[in-house]
């Protein structure tokens, strides 16, 4: 049995979720999906200009983590911009500050899993993006990591 992973303290709200190369319908485009502590270890290294030791501890896990995570995301938008894929940002295990990722750290824990619960409730169900089908949610394994029963697209935690 694989080991859920540890939440991870994301402090920025990410106001745009979604990019995708231009002139090219959605339909004929793969996805990449960037979870919210990826995108997160990229703002705070690249971004802010943090080094590894103090962005894992910002995020609370070691530094090793953070890198293995910094390494994974800069793949996934390496593969989307050479390869023109969409990437979209969605889900992910990890916390968030008063749960509006507004404020310092310490101040309030909100869960913050992906789409359809807002930063700051978790919600109990699966849902499919594509048909809008809905399974109960399953503690410790992320929706995103679920297909769709019925069609097979990639499930979404909502």
């Amino acid at each position: 049995m694989v080991r859920p992973r540890k939440q991870r303290i994301v402090e920025h709200k990410p106001t745009v979720t979604y990019f995708k190369p231009q002139a090219i319908p959605l339909s004929n485009l793969e996805e990449i999906i960037l979870a919210v502590d990826e995108l997160e270890c990229i703002r705070l290294s690249d971004l802010c200009k943090m080094n590894q030791t103090q962005a894992a501890h910002k995020m609370g896990f070691h530094q090793s983590t953070f890198q293995r995570t910094l390494a994974e995301a800069r793949q996934k938008i390496a593969d989307a911009i050479v390869n023109g894929k969409a990437i979209r940002i969605q889900g992910g295990v990890y916390i968030m500050p008063g749960g509006n990722g507004q404020g310092p750290a310490g101040f309030g824990r909100g869960m913050g899993r992906g789409r359809g619960a807002g930063f700051g409730a978790a919600p109990d169900k699966c849902k499919c993006p594509a048909c809008g089908h809905e399974e109960p949610h399953t503690r410790g394994q992320p929706c995103v990591q679920m297909k769709c029963p019925k069609c097979g697209a990639q499930m979404t935690r909502g």
